[in-house]
């Protein structure tokens, strides 16, 4: 760990549990920004050399194959992907209690090596498909979020992951000083070290951490009592749990706020956001990040090699990005838009064009994320093309398996696609996957993001875009309020957020009012500085790199929960 990266006593091991991690992409483990953010966390500790070990489930039937119809609605398909040819079987096994059976749960080992250092970070995958286990029980590691197999399976993971996943760690003899629980996934490792070990509330607080990156209520896991005694089995006392949540049943995230001696939100509008839903809890705002050396395209790579020394290592010489030439920084972002345009072309049969001014939206297809606010009005969107100038969407992005409203919002982008050929080129392209999206946000010229306020908990596909040059234009939410400068990193669409009251709009004027402020924003900023003031496009694009470079980073993500989180 270089002085550069902490000072800080803490010397112990650190156990960061999550559901899924995004950490190779022929590894389909992940289904978006939660994993996404996993797999950068892990980098940057093998990278400063963090004492650590991650617990995730296999997930060896991958998370989904999208494929589009043509009027874009989803066809979901398992991704099956080959763990002998990644992994390493662990010769180890525990059992957990899962509905009246013990489900035997076994491992595999793959390690992320630091290409910076001498670290490294294991990742152990938790299998329950062994001859041991009844079918069912084979299911549980199978397929992340279990889509279709019911919430009894859903909580069966969970226990898998937050039971299972602690006694594997004892039985591979790892001595872990902090649990650290990526989600409200991993809850009940927290009653293995209540009731498994005997330790006291009091100490189980001493030993976990929780992050939480959920802004609404609904998206918080949560179990009928009835249903969680039933999975737990008589010689569990589920009694002392029952001060840990509410009557309604067993909310995980609040099973882990009670047992987590520091808590964290992933922004600081988040944080806002997460103590209204938790009001009785103390929870601090630690921003997310992104592992810079993975996100930055080539071209970009060497720029910063010639002006920026040492920008891998320390990331916080982005500051002196305001020293990039004009010339070869536009030189460097044009090698990498033509890279992605001719990327997507071969890979979509499309015919987008490097010189046009290119939008990119990608990120996975929720209703709140709205990737169809741009067509709100096809009329408008037609004029600022014809009078101001040329602009073509590349749009990205899979809806959970079942998910009817994120996949509407798939097949609305395909159907305004079709109504604007010939006006505006807009491209849907399939299955959405970690090598997509570094094309994207290393290739485009402007990255749209516009959540509903305030349902974006921080969002990183946004700074991923930044390290590359390109400056975001969205709604102020997650991140985005505190990176945005108006015309210096980007531009806002919308108020404000002390001046948002979407409890006092409805979501139809919202959604009017935002769409109106993208076109104004499009028509008299966006698309003009692009063609006619080149000068000014560029100085957008060093001041992003600049500003928001040395913060949106991983490595100093880390270093916050190193002193914050880890230390007690």
């Amino acid at each position: 760990m270089t002085a550069t990266d902490t000072t800080t006593d803490f010397d112990g091991r650190i156990a960061y549990y999550t559901m899924e991690i995004a950490i190779d992409n022929a590894l389909n483990t992940y289904s978006g920004g939660l994993g996404v953010l996993a797999g950068d966390t892990i980098r940057s500790m093998a990278d400063m050399e963090v004492p650590a070990v991650c617990v995730t489930q296999l997930n060896e039937k991958g998370y989904c194959r999208q494929t589009l119809e043509a009027d874009g609605s989803q066809i979901s398909e398992p991704d099956p992907w080959p763990v002998e040819d990644h992994c390493d079987r662990l010769d180890v096994e525990t059992t957990v209690s899962v509905f009246g059976r013990d489900v035997t749960v076994t491992a595999w080992r793959y390690d992320v090596e630091s290409t910076k250092s001498d670290g490294v970070v294991p990742i152990i995958f938790l299998d329950t498909n062994v001859d041991d286990n009844d079918e069912k029980a084979r299911q549980f590691t199978q397929r992340l979020y279990a889509p279709g197999y019911g919430e009894d399976v859903t909580l069966a993971q969970e226990l898998v992951l937050g039971i299972g996943g602690t006694r594997i760690l004892d039985e591979l003899g790892y001595e872990v000083d902090t649990y650290h629980m990526n989600e409200g996934h991993a809850a009940f490792l927290t009653t293995e070290l209540l009731q498994g070990r005997g330790l006291s509330p009091e100490q189980v607080r001493e030993k976990s951490a929780f992050t939480t990156h959920t802004p609404v209520e609904a998206g918080h896991d949560q179990f009928d009592w009835a249903m969680v005694e039933d999975a737990l089995g008589p010689s569990f006392d589920i009694d002392p749990l029952r001060a840990y949540s509410h009557d309604q049943g067993l909310n995980m995230s609040l099973l882990a706020l009670h047992l987590s001696g520091y808590a964290n939100s992933v922004a600081k509008k988040h944080q806002e956001v997460s103590r209204n839903m938790f009001p009785e809890f103390d929870i601090d705002a630690i921003t997310n990040g992104v592992h810079v050396p993975y996100w930055i395209g080539d071209a970009f790579g060497d720029l910063y090699d010639e002006h920026i020394t040492g920008w891998r290592e320390n990331p916080y010489k982005f500051k002196h990005a305001t020293v990039l030439p004009d010339e070869d920084l536009w030189e460097a972002h044009q090698a990498q838009k033509r890279e992605t345009i001719e990327f997507i072309n071969e890979r979509e049969g499309a015919n987008l064009d490097p010189e046009t001014l290119t939008i990119g939206f990608a990120r996975r297809a929720a209703a709140y994320k709205r990737a169809d606010l741009l067509f709100y009005d096809t009329d408008r969107l037609r004029e600022i093309a014809k009078n101001v100038g040329d602009f073509q969407v590349i749009y990205a992005g899979t809806a959970f398996p079942g998910d009817e409203n994120g996949e509407q919002k798939i097949r609305d982008v395909v159907a305004n696609a079709k109504e604007l050929e010939g006006v505006v080129d807009v491209e849907y392209v399939q299955n959405y996957d970690m090598e997509l999206g570094a094309k994207l946000t290393s290739g485009v010229d402007v990255w749209l993001n516009n959540p509903r306020r305030p349902l974006e908990a921080c969002g990183t596909s946004g700074m991923k875009a930044a390290y590359n040059g390109i400056p975001q234009f969205g709604t102020l939410d997650g991140w985005w309020v505190e990176g945005h400068i108006e015309g210096e990193t980007g531009w806002k669409i919308g108020p404000e957020p002390e001046e948002s009251t979407p409890d006092q709009t409805s979501d139809e004027e919202e959604t009017r009012q935002d769409a109106m402020a993208l076109y104004d924003q499009l028509e008299n900023e966006v698309v003009p500085t692009y063609y006619d003031d080149r000068e000014e496009w560029i100085d957008v694009m060093r001041q992003t790199i600049a500003f928001n470079g040395p913060y949106y980073h991983t490595r100093r993500m880390v270093r916050e929960y190193l002193l914050d989180a880890y230390t007690k």
